[in-house]
Formats: structure tokens, sequence, C-alpha cells
């Protein structure tokens, strides 16, 4: 039946994604809404432009980031959230560096909270953002951990270059993505971010699945990244003890229900 009213209208097209799609065509979204393309084209351009659709470069949709703010309010990305917060300010007073949550998201690190203290360096991140796998601390751990069918699909696509220093060679990531998984611990040295080095490790549930990861950055540089990993392995494993005895969500909060030599993902000094 085709909605009515405007607001029935609108309810239609943030509907159309529920299925968790990720990515809808115009075209997709007036199907499934049941909405004239020149109606859906007028609202859908209405709802980027307010933030809660997002165009991609290819012409598809997804849901915005606004929209995002509004649903992480809902139980399970803040339980998880509050699970965390304990844990991540214990290491931040332990550091005194950068300290972020993230999830996995339609193949992108979201970043659920972080804590910036005002002797760490600026970093990109804020609640709500999504950044690259392949060039971030926490998006290794969520790649080496996540869904093998995403793996090969990262790895498969272009990886862009962020600095100088981030690995586009499919090779040397997967080798980095197998050594994540030995040691159980990320990191990065410059390559999202010139100067920031990132040591990241996953938050597991109760079935031992990683639903989460936690990293600490830096951006001193001589910091050495082999003596803040039990810092940053201690608070992972501390918060995944909370999270297996006191949080009920699943591990695709983030909205992606998919879930050899070390080479840079050795830490260096």
């Amino acid at each position: 039946m085709t909605p009515v009213t405007v607001a029935g209208k609108v309810m239609a097209i943030l509907g159309a994604f529920a299925a968790g799609d990720g990515r809808l065509t115009l075209t997709e979204v007036c199907r499934r809404s049941d909405l004239a393309l020149a109606t859906g084209h007028r609202l859908v351009a209405e709802l980027v432009g307010g933030g809660f659709l997002e165009r991609l470069d290819d012409g598809s949709y997804r849901v915005g980031v606004k929209l995002w703010h509004i649903g992480a309010q809902a139980h399970a990305a803040t339980d998880l959230r509050d699970l965390a917060l304990p844990h991540m300010e214990d290491l931040y007073e332990a550091t005194h560096e950068n300290v972020q949550l993230a999830v996995l998201r339609d193949g992108k690190a979201l970043y659920l909270e972080r804590l910036r203290g005002t002797r760490s360096m600026p970093i990109v991140t804020r609640v709500g953002t999504e950044l690259p796998l392949h060039a971030t601390g926490v998006g290794k751990v969520l790649l080496a951990y996540g869904p093998r069918r995403l793996r090969e699909r990262v790895l498969a696509e272009p990886l862009a270059a962020h600095t100088a220093r981030t690995i586009t060679d499919p090779v040397r990531l997967r080798a980095c993505l197998a050594e994540v998984r030995r040691t159980g611990v990320a990191t990065t040295s410059g390559e999202m971010t010139v100067g920031a080095h990132s040591v990241a490790a996953p938050i597991r549930d109760r079935h031992d699945t990683v639903v989460a990861a936690l990293s600490l950055v830096t951006g001193r540089r001589t910091a050495d990244l082999r003596r803040l990993i039990p810092s940053v392995t201690t608070a992972a494993r501390a918060l995944s003890r909370d999270v297996a005895q006191h949080w009920t969500g699943s591990g695709d909060i983030g909205g992606d229900a998919d879930m050899g030599a070390g080479g840079d993902c050795h830490p260096r000094g």
C-alpha cells in the first residue's frame, strides 16, 4: 500500500534499509517503499541533506550518521558503550593516550566511543565516524576476526593509500591479518594519519565471538608499541569478561551480519 502522508513516505524510505542490505539504489528504495521515482528522489535528497541518509560515490544510498546517532541509543549499542567506558577510562589513566572503541559496520570500522585527553595527540575519529579497516588498528582487528567473505572482498578491492605507510598490497595485508589472529593484537604506524601509532585488541562475547575492538592511539615519535600492548590487552580482556557476563547484544550491532610473516603488523619502537 502506497504511503499517503509525508511522514509515512519518509518512514517507508527509512524502512527500506531495515533488511540490512546496507546500500540501495534510488530505484530499489522507491520499489521497496512503494513510491514514485520523482517523489522518492525528492524525499531521499532531503534525507541526505539532513544527514539521515548518505549518498555514496557510486550513486547508491545507505543510512547516515545522524540516523546512526539516534539508533546508537538503542539497547545493545548503549549497553556495550556503558560496559566499555570504565575500562577505557582505566586505560586512559594508565597511558594518557587516546582510547577508542569500534565495531564492524558495512565494511568499515564504526567508532562507538573515544576518550581523548589534553596531552594526547589530535585524532580524526569522533563518535559515529567510519574509517577503513585496512588502515586502522581497530579495523585490522575487526577484519582479521570478521567473516571470511568480508576479508576476501576487502582484499580483492583496491586498497586506498591514506598515507605513504598505508598497506595497499593485498598479499602483505593478508599476512598482517594472519599475524593479528596469531597474536591477538593489531598495530599501525602512520597508516591512517601521519605520526599516529596504534595498538588494538579484540573484544569477545560469551560465545567467544569478536564483537568490537579496543585501541590506544599515540603520537609520540619514540613510542614503543610493544610496551603499550600489555595495557591494551589487559583492558580488552577485562572488558571481554564484562561483555560475556552482562551484555545481551549480538555481534551485528554495527550492521554487518557476516561474521605467515607479520610484516608491518609487528610493533616497532
